[in-house]
């Protein structure tokens, strides 16, 4: 079904207006999937709050332009399924690389995150960083250890003080 101007100006802004506060981008092959296949990765893609859009590459380029991933413009060939994370980076990641796994029909064209464009095999590498709640937790176990140790080592004090006067204690006895 062919686009009017009014349609496709519709279709840039929102691409645009995506991109602009997305953290990461990832193009992908979907040729050759079925509608079946492509709405459970729709349906997948809601689930993790990432917006995925098949758009002409002519209208892709225009909405990428002067957001973080107008590097992205020169790889844009050919049937292509943009993925944009909302929240967390590595979400379109997680979601295509997961689908990918089950489908070898969609195939990892572009991925970027920054404005800079990494190699297609980098989709794992972006899958497997942590969200924002992994990387929370992880900070705040880094920062809670040295005070954990602290508590430990100023409690051995005692503990070493009691052992010593137990130990000379069952000594005296014995005796």
């Amino acid at each position: 079904m062919a686009l009017n101007l009014d349609q496709k100006k519709t279709v840039v802004a929102e691409v645009a207006e995506v991109a602009a506060v997305a953290h990461s981008a990832i193009a992908a092959e979907y040729n050759g999937l079925s509608v079946t296949d492509m709405t459970e990765l729709r349906a997948k893609a809601r689930e993790q709050n990432v917006y995925l859009r098949v758009v002409k590459n002519t209208l892709a380029r225009r909405a990428l332009e002067g957001t973080d991933f107008e590097c992205m413009n020169d790889g844009l060939v050919g049937p292509l399924v943009l993925a944009f994370s909302q929240e967390d980076p590595g979400a379109a990641a997680r979601v295509i690389s997961e689908f990918s796994k089950e489908n070898d029909k969609l195939v990892v064209k572009l991925v970027s995150i920054g404005g800079k464009l990494l190699e297609a095999g980098d989709i794992k590498r972006l899958a497997d960083m942590p969200t924002k709640d992994q990387a929370i937790s992880l900070l705040m176990s880094v920062m809670k250890a040295p005070v954990e140790k602290l508590a430990r080592t100023l409690n051995e004090v005692p503990g070493k003080l009691v052992r010593t006067v137990a130990a000379i204690r069952e000594q005296k006895e014995a005796a």
